[in-house]
């Protein structure tokens, strides 16, 4: 029977043997081919500039799954299962187990404000259906230095790479959406939160990194938590034109709970393959 990884969470090893025996969907073994060598690759004779994602993905840390659609309710309930469980276990796995999502392509290519909207509207259904309340300790307004996505109890910064980067290689995708979903635990973990001397020391190397490996000055958006003049919602898909990003968070947060009882005390088992 072919197993697809799709509605899944799997290890990195599993996904690479999926890949070779080809037990996977094209697009997910595309997917994968792409992060690996993005992440352990070079540009411009120079390594990526994330060295904690790097290491990780060398190391076979993260977890993975992949969703069939970016709108389709059914999927997007299945990675808000997949989401939670990963939420569950990830520090029992490994402290640099962040969770890579890979979206199935679209049938034609999308411009850069419809993957805006695809991944704001994935954010929003998984906050509209989400199995816990929203963190009391995090403003529900994203205009505030210390507002950050949330889901199941955890804030989180989810990253991603698209297709539309022509420049920023670092945040380039050729397949499709890509979200990399790492919890704000992860990084204090590492002790390289922004409020650190390690943090602060990882964030300029990683900086010089990113103006050798992209061949252009880090985005003017990339700032810290919690500093007054840095947000962090349009950080997690940064611009390429400033014109088809939005100007405001497209996001809507309340504590109102539940909104959905769709998830909540869903017995449905996530297949785990770790």
């Amino acid at each position: 029977m072919e197993t697809t990884i799709v509605g899944e969470l799997v290890s990195q090893e599993t996904l690479e043997d999926r890949v070779a025996d080809e037990a996977c969907p094209g697009w997910v073994s595309d997917h994968w081919h792409s992060f690996r060598e993005g992440l352990l690759g070079q540009r411009n004779d120079s390594p990526f500039p994330c060295f904690f994602g790097a290491e990780s993905v060398a190391s076979g840390d993260p977890l993975y799954t992949a969703v069939p659609s970016m709108t389709d309710k059914d999927a997007l309930l299945d990675l808000g299962r997949v989401l939670e469980t990963y939420l569950e276990m990830w520090t029992d796995y490994s402290d640099r187990a962040s969770l890579v999502t890979f979206f199935k392509p679209p049938e034609r290519p999308l411009t850069e404000a419809e993957y805006h909207d695809a991944l704001w509207h994935i954010l929003q259904f998984l906050h509209v259906h989400d199995p816990e309340p929203w963190p009391t300790e995090i403003p529900t307004e994203p205009d505030d230095p210390y507002w950050e996505f949330c889901f199941a109890g955890e804030p989180m910064f989810p990253t991603c790479r698209a297709p539309f980067y022509a420049d920023r290689k670092s945040r380039y995708c050729p397949i499709g959406l890509e979200i990399t979903f790492q919890p704000r635990g992860l990084f204090e973990s590492l002790g390289v939160t922004g409020d650190t001397e390690a943090g602060q020391h990882a964030r300029d190397v990683i900086q010089d990194r990113l103006s050798e490996y992209d061949g252009v000055c880090p985005h003017a958006d990339l700032g810290d938590w919690g500093n007054e003049g840095d947000r962090e919602w349009p950080q997690y898909m940064l611009s390429s034109d400033d014109d088809q990003a939005p100007s405001v968070c497209p996001i809507t947060v309340t504590r109102e709970h539940p909104k959905s009882e769709v998830l909540l005390g869903d017995s449905r088992q996530v297949p785990v393959h770790v």
